[in-house]
This record gives C-alpha cells, structure tokens and sequence, in this order.
C-alpha cells in the first residue's frame, strides 16, 4: 500500500468538520422532522442525514479508493476491514441537538488496519475543535471560527495540563457514562448495577467515585478524557463511527482504551463495550483493573 499522507488526510477532516459545522448551526432543531431508530431515545433527523450526505460528496471526491461507514447509511453486517476507512457521525449528541443542549459535534476518524490514525471532533455550537494524527500528538484549538488569536484560535497540547497528575483510584476519579438508548435486557441490567456501585459509599460496597457524568455525545466524553477533565469513560452499545475519532485523541494524548467488559485489554474498533482511561504517569492499568472489578461478574453484550 502507497504511504498515506496522514497529514493532508487530517487537514481535508478539519475543512470538511468545519463546512459541516456550519450547516449544523445553521438548521433549527424544532423546525427539522425527525424521526426514531431503535426507539423513542434513538433519534434521527433530516439534518444528520444531510452532513452525512456532505461529507460523504466531500471525502469520496478527495479520496475515491477510502472506505466510508457513516452512521445514516450504515448496512447491518458491514465491518470495519484493514482498507483505510473514513469512519464518519454526522451529528454525535443527536438528542441534545435536538433540544438545542450545546454539546453536540461531528466525529470523523480514519482507520487503517482496524486502528484509529486521524481523528477529528468538532463542537460547532462552542467552536471547539480536537484533532489528532497517530504520532504526532493530539490537539484543542478554541475559537478558530471565531476569529481568535487572529483566526488560528487558542492552541492546546493534550492532554491540557503539562503535568496530568496521577490515577489514585476510582474514589478520586470523575466518570463518564451513557445510559444509551437501549433501555431494557441484560445490558440495561448491568449498566445500571455498574452506575449504582460506582457511586455508592465504600461501607455499602461501592467505589465512591468523586461524580458521574453525562455529556450525550459518546465523541465528547472521549475528548474530555483526552484533555484529562475527565479521568475515565465507560460505555456499552456504541458504535465504530462513535469512537474511531475520538480514540486517536485519546491515544496520541497518552490515555488507554481498554473494552468495557472485564479482561478485555486491546478491544477492536467495533467492539461496542470500551472503557477509556486518560493519559497519567501512573495508576491507568490499576484503575481499569478496578473499575472491571465494579463489572465483576456482569458481561455486556451487543452484536457489531
């Protein structure tokens, strides 16, 4: 295979994530249609299907031979194949855009060997912009569009503190986590006996996390992680095009991702069950070990 120029690859994501944040802020949520998916919770609207058509024109006159799986026009049974693969949401967050809740943006990864290699993440509603290419570090840039710092924008490494303290352990450690649109079965059962242990006492049994948190936007919470204002994300019933981006941020600001279910060191890119840990001189192994020991013996299981 020809060398790929990650470089330019990276550069034509951050164009394209910005025409597509501009048709985002550009729509009204409460005059859009929109309809559901799996149920009431899984919600698509004609927007969505709108930026994905976009970026589909926009990456597949610039790289013809890529493999594209977006969330719109996914087919059941498509996998992730070691082909490079832009791997695409349109809108990640689509219930907060919906109601107008500023935490939502677009994630386009590229894989290549089933691994994240470029990931771009952009909130278009507070102009924030995470970026990566695989070994060359991981980056926010604030207010570009914006016209800050003479249109180039505020410019930080991540993760964002130059010296990210060390993981102590779950009771010092604030977690993302998604209750997810599937609200029944096994998995529900398991997420919730997972979200109740985490936050009880210590006497009662529970790791007594610092918080939890839920930002709507499975991209989101990874960059957060990435930036270490989050110490961990856990999640089940996610898709590829959820976390391809986001996990080459992650991965280039020195966090983990390690699968969701116990055991699980080096999940696939589909694996759907992922826990992300952000990037730390000590402690992420020890806290991923915890945090499966929180699992014990519950397994999440959805088909990719």
């Amino acid at each position: 295979m020809v060398a790929l120029n990650l470089q330019e690859i990276h550069d034509t994501l951050i164009s394209v994530a910005h025409e597509a944040g501009r048709m985002i802020l550009s729509a009204n949520p409460t005059d859009i249609s929109q309809g559901t998916k799996l149920n009431s919770a899984d919600i698509v609207t004609e927007t969505d299907k709108a930026v994905e058509a976009l970026v589909s024109s926009r990456l597949s006159q610039a790289y013809p031979t890529f493999a594209f799986i977006g969330e719109e026009t996914y087919e059941p049974g498509t996998q992730v194949t070691a082909a490079p693969t832009f791997i695409v949401d349109p809108i990640d967050g689509t219930t907060n855009f919906v109601r107008g809740f500023p935490d939502a943006c677009i994630s386009l990864g590229l894989a290549v060997d089933r691994r994240p290699a470029v990931g771009v993440v952009y909130n278009p509603y507070q102009d924030l912009l995470f970026t990566a290419i695989r070994g060359r570090g991981a980056y926010r840039t604030q207010g570009a569009v914006w016209g800050l710092e003479g249109g180039k924008g505020r410019i930080h490494k991540l993760p964002l503190s130059s010296n990210p303290a060390p993981l102590r352990g779950l009771d010092s450690a604030l977690v993302a986590t998604e209750w997810g649109s599937s609200r029944d079965g096994v998995n529900y059962e398991v997420k919730t006996e997972v979200f109740k242990k985490l936050c009880a006492s210590k006497e009662s049994g529970g790791a007594m996390v610092h918080s939890l948190r839920s930002m709507g936007s499975a991209a989101l919470n990874l960059c957060a992680v990435a930036a270490g204002q989050l110490d961990a994300y856990w999640e089940g019933g996610c898709w590829a095009w959820d976390v391809c981006a986001g996990w080459a941020i992650l991965a280039e600001a020195g966090g983990i991702m390690a699968g969701g279910n116990p055991g699980v060191w080096d999940p696939k890119i589909d694996e759907r069950k992922y826990l992300a840990v952000r990037g730390a001189p000590a402690g992420q192994n020890e806290l991923v070990e915890e945090f499966w020991g929180v699992v014990g013996d519950g397994r999440m299981d959805y088909e990719s």
